[in-house]
């Protein structure tokens, strides 16, 4: 995005803005958010620009970086003429041949699935992609690798890899989305990290903290009181056995670490990967 001169996209889709990469961008959101909206920039009413209409941060800034192309929002919160919309446990795209699917068809689970959802379902409906197709897409999508990554079951503790969660707001989605009880595997590179955006979903969600990197001070910092117990670990192998030991059957060891790897590991691929070894020597 800092780079973009004259690419146009024919469609361009922006799910969200919040806080990351701080440290590329001298610790200031407003230069950040620039970046992102140049995705639409170049393009022109022949084009489409698909965006998040909950998003307060896309929505304040909408006005301020004008766009030309045809806007297709997607939304939770209200019905709209165009673009998708969610309204009681039902996705609707309004675009070309409109069509609707229950979220409870959807292979992804968790709110911020259902956003991606409906942006792909409208993105696909402006290249021409049937209907039929998209619902099948939708229904049978397989998640990546180091993304909300169902690892194993040891003893009736689910263990989840979501290593590719570097930044506060990803580790805020993959929480909301969990139904038991968390033991929540953090840290890593702080990239200037507010945690403050994640505090009320620790409080409801996460039972332990385990920090896994050089220095977890600002995590204690941002926690202590909130969370009972929280404990610093060198090593994924480490981590994975201090979380077991505090878990029970029931609850759920999710690794998101709302933070980059570089500390410990290679990236994020190797954390995910070294995280697995572990559980899987249990």
């Amino acid at each position: 995005m800092d780079d973009i001169i004259s690419f146009r996209p024919d469609v361009a889709v922006l799910t969200n803005i919040t806080e990351d990469h701080l440290d590329r961008y001298d610790y200031d959101f407003n230069k950040y958010i620039k970046a992102k909206f140049n995705i639409a920039k170049n393009q022109t009413e022949l084009d489409f620009f698909i965006y998040n209409a909950d998003d307060p941060v896309t929505t304040q800034h909408l006005h301020n970086y004008p766009f030309h192309s045809k806007p297709l929002p997607i939304s939770m919160q209200k019905e709209l003429p165009k673009g998708a919309f969610i309204n009681e446990s039902k996705m609707t795209v309004k675009h070309g041949d409109s069509f609707s699917m229950s979220i409870f068809d959807f292979a992804l689970k968790g709110k911020h699935n259902q956003y991606n959802t409906m942006a792909a379902a409208v993105a696909g409906s402006v290249v021409g992609i049937r209907k039929d197709k998209i619902r099948d897409a939708v229904a049978s999508f397989e998640s990546l690798e180091h993304r909300m990554e169902k690892v194993a079951t040891v003893r009736g503790i689910d263990f989840i890899n979501d290593s590719k969660a570097t930044n506060v707001n990803s580790t805020w989605f993959a929480l909301e989305s969990m139904e038991k009880p968390v033991t929540l595997i953090l840290g890593g590179v702080d990239k200037g990290n507010d945690y403050e955006l994640i505090k009320e979903m620790v409080s409801e969600k996460v039972k332990a903290i385990i920090c896994m990197g050089v220095d977890n001070s600002k995590i204690h910092a941002a926690f202590e009181g909130i969370v009972e117990k929280i404990v610093d670990t060198n090593s994924a192998e480490e981590a994975v056995q201090r979380a077991y030991e505090i878990s029970k059957k029931g609850d759920v060891v999710l690794l998101s670490p709302a933070c980059a790897s570089f500390d410990l590991f290679k990236n994020y691929e190797d954390r995910g990967q070294q995280f697995k070894k572990a559980v899987k020597e249990l």
